[in-house]
């Protein structure tokens, strides 16, 4: 259970500590967290499902609070604590790093992330996903951008509307067995017409669309993104989004199983769509911190469209470009956070000649633009290899318009280094990186390599899980036949 708590106690705990150690505060517990989640997965069996809390009570309307992890979950677990030590090592040196309530905002979200990805309960999942939109929206409000506020109440009718969708498919389901467990949720879900599964699926599609986000549901995301500090973007785009794409994973599909074939193309469609308007969009930005973010919703139209095959491959790749778009992710917001905060400029036509004057900061951009692109040996090569390959065999049309990502994505990405990095001089100085932004940097870049060269460390790790969900489903299908 410490995996759980202990975030919150360091949210508590940073109130506690002087102003001028709060930053050396929050890296090391983040990195305690960090540990915590290397030590369960030290004596981790793929095989099994860990729980880490699991009352035998009773409680009132179905209600089990129980918490634990498959190897599915600890993954996400592990990405999760990974990416804020990232975040906090990122802003080290920024004056927000000595915010103690930035500081507790930040692990309290850190432990709403971790609550959806352990939550073996569907009120309980629900309960942790409007928990960390608290959090997010207290960093976007008193961090970001001072004119926001229309932004802001954007962003929060549209995720707090969606949620109300999934809510009200997990109290029909749960309402049928009385019981919100995960195994009695998917044996509900098995014995529900699959014309009325298509409507509670839907319900759980309009939460999960909104957050990815997946097109037209999107068009929160690019101003929220922009206005946002640069850790706040980290969180929204490498962390917040990926509880809706294990959401599909985890929940939506397991459970509506029966319906989900008469929206599957929808999604694919959706999908296949946002790969290619996010990609446009961005082509056309001028504002470096908007184009990444329009890139953002292209990468994850991709990754919807392979979930919803729900096949072996294409849910063991989609694992693999969830871990990728993370690191492409943070690489590219905090290289446009570096940026503006020394030009005081986004627009890259207004930038140019940066390479020369900061060498180390022009190397490690290139490297994050290159790991965006999916060359060979990074992990978003194999990643959209295998989604794009499955895509194929589902039809051919749409593996056609998925394979456009490889191309578009380059164009965008080597516009807006070569702009940025080797344009025509339009500034004097360009303060080179300090030394916790190139371990930010090296960081990410070596854990795409790695996984780029070794992608099988993941999908064996992740196999046994959806094996798992898969038999629920089929050995339910066959009671029921």
């Amino acid at each position: 259970m410490i995996l759980l708590v202990l975030p919150f106690v360091f949210a508590l705990a940073a109130f506690l500590i002087p102003e001028k150690l709060v930053k050396y505060f929050g890296l090391v517990a983040a990195l305690s967290s960090l540990a915590v989640a290397l030590g369960h997965l030290a004596y981790f069996n793929p095989e099994h499902l860990v729980y880490i809390f699991n009352p035998n009570k009773a409680f009132p309307m179905g209600l089990s609070f129980k918490m634990g992890y498959d190897g599915l979950s600890l993954t996400m677990v592990l990405l999760v604590n990974s990416i804020v030590s990232i975040i906090l090592l990122a802003n080290y040196r920024k004056e927000l790093a000595e915010n103690k309530l930035f500081t507790s905002l930040v692990f309290f979200m850190q432990a709403g992330l971790l609550g959806v990805f352990l939550a073996q309960d569907g009120m309980l999942f629900y309960t942790f996903w409007e928990i960390t939109l608290i959090p997010i929206f207290l960093i976007l409000y008193w961090f970001g951008k001072q004119d926001n506020n229309s932004v802001l109440l954007k962003f929060f009718i549209y995720t707090l509307l969606g949620s109300l969708g999934m809510l009200l498919s997990f109290i029909f389901l749960g309402t049928s067995v009385q019981s919100f467990a995960y195994n009695d949720l998917i044996s509900s879900g098995l014995f529900i017409p699959a014309k009325i599964a298509c409507w509670i699926s839907c319900g759980f599609l309009l939460a999960f669309a909104i957050k990815i986000p997946l097109f037209p549901f999107h068009t929160w995301q690019p101003s929220t993104y922009t206005t946002a500090p640069m850790a706040g973007t980290m969180l929204l785009s490498a962390l917040m989004l990926k509880m809706a794409l294990f959401g599909m994973i985890k929940w939506m599909i397991p459970l509506t199983f029966t319906g989900i074939q008469d929206i599957k193309w929808l999604i694919i469609t959706l999908g296949s769509i946002g790969i290619v308007y996010g990609a446009v969009i961005a082509i056309k930005q001028k504002d470096i911190k908007t184009l990444f973010a329009y890139a953002s919703i292209s990468h994850v139209g991709l990754i919807a469209a392979g979930i919803i095959l729900f096949t072996q491959l294409s849910l063991e790749s989609a694992i693999i470009q969830i871990i990728n778009h993370s690191i492409v992710a943070v690489g590219l917001f905090f290289a446009a956070d570096i940026i503006e905060s020394r030009t005081g400029k986004r627009n890259i036509y207004e930038l140019g000649g940066i390479a020369k004057l900061a060498p180390r900061f022009g190397f490690w951009f290139a490297a994050m633009t290159f790991v965006s692109v999916s060359v060979p040996f990074t992990a978003g090569f194999i990643g959209e290899f295998l989604l794009i390959k499955e895509l194929f065999v589902a039809h051919w049309f749409v593996g056609i318009i998925a394979s456009t990502t490889l191309v578009l994505g380059a164009v965008y990405m080597l516009r807006a280094y070569q702009l940025s990095m080797f344009g025509a001089p339009k500034m004097t100085q360009f303060e080179d990186l300090k030394w916790n932004e190139i371990l930010v940097f090296a960081l990410l870049t070596v854990s795409a390599i790695v996984i780029g060269i070794s992608p099988q460390c993941i999908m064996n790790f992740v196999k046994p899980s959806i094996e798992h969900i898969n038999e629920l489903m089929v050995g339910g299908l066959n009671f029921i036949k």
